[in-house]
């Protein structure tokens, strides 16, 4: 599968969404408290949803022009003011010049991420027996989000090691945001009747996001990613969806399992960040 500009300037901008409506919706929820924000920067958007928070992060930026020296300096002037770091997540399909732009400008190069897709045709991928994969998207997320925010607080010790740790009450507030945001389908996968893993589907403009995806320890190994992943595919192929994507950590399980279901590497994207003054 081959991957453009186009293909992954769409993909970027469904993140873009994704990101800073979860943003907006902790705003809405906790209105009193919250000091965040989003500011859009040529096509893109700078998010801050709370100190410490997976949010925070300037996405999309590269696929509708090239930020200005005054841009830049107004979305770090936004952060230093909340006493953040600047993270910026950039693909490497977009414009060239930014990476060198925010190397000047003393960020630095921290980690990477992988972004693969898979074209979806008429087809389905079978589940396998052993897991039961079910629906939960009621109003009481609180099942789902306690076994999703327990597998991301043990990472995987495959492939490269994450780069960011965060607090379990931040993470849950994270995902339950971009969950209640995003007309997010939220599943539940259990292994003889006991709950492994949960992940979470969003389907905008024709790509399904595959996110969210989290398996217990006791659980890995046992085929619970597998079937959650399939599980999504046949759900994003019956609502004619055309793409399907998944960001993964380099050389992760998330990654492999996702490979033998068809996904091919589309694009990288490079995690630059440039701490407060």
């Amino acid at each position: 599968m081959f991957c453009d500009i186009g293909m992954a300037g769409r993909i970027e901008r469904m993140e873009t969404e994704a990101i800073a409506g979860g943003v907006r919706a902790g705003l809405h929820r906790a209105p009193s408290t919250a000091s965040g924000f989003t500011v859009e920067i040529a096509g893109g958007a700078a998010c801050f949803a709370g100190p410490n928070s997976p949010l925070n992060k300037v996405v999309g930026v590269g696929f509708a022009g090239t930020p200005s020296t005054a841009q830049w300096e107004a979305v770090e002037q936004a952060y230093a003011e909340v006493g953040a770091p600047v993270q910026v997540e950039l693909a490497h399909l977009a414009e060239p010049r930014i990476g060198a732009e925010l190397t000047a400008r003393g960020y630095r190069l921290t980690s990477f991420e992988n972004v693969l897709g898979l074209r979806l045709r008429d087809r389905t991928w079978p589940v396998a027996q052993s897991i039961e994969v079910r629906r939960d998207d009621g109003d009481d997320l609180d099942d789902w989000l306690d076994i999703v925010v327990d597998g991301f607080a043990h990472p995987d010790d495959e492939g490269l090691p994450a780069t960011e740790d965060f607090p379990r009450d931040i993470l849950a507030a994270a995902v339950r945001d971009l969950a209640a945001a995003n007309n997010t389908h939220r599943y539940l996968a259990y292994r003889a009747g006991t709950p492994a893993g949960g992940a979470s589907l969003r389907m905008t403009a024709g790509i399904a996001a595959l996110a969210g995806a989290a398996t217990l320890p006791e659980h890995r190994r046992q085929g619970v990613q597998t079937a959650l992943l399939a599980t999504r595919l046949n759900t994003a192929t019956a609502a004619d969806c055309d793409l399907a994507v998944v960001t993964t950590q380099p050389g992760s399980a998330s990654q492999h399992n996702s490979q033998t279901q068809g996904f091919t590497l589309l694009y990288t994207r490079a995690v630059l960040v440039k701490d407060p003054a």
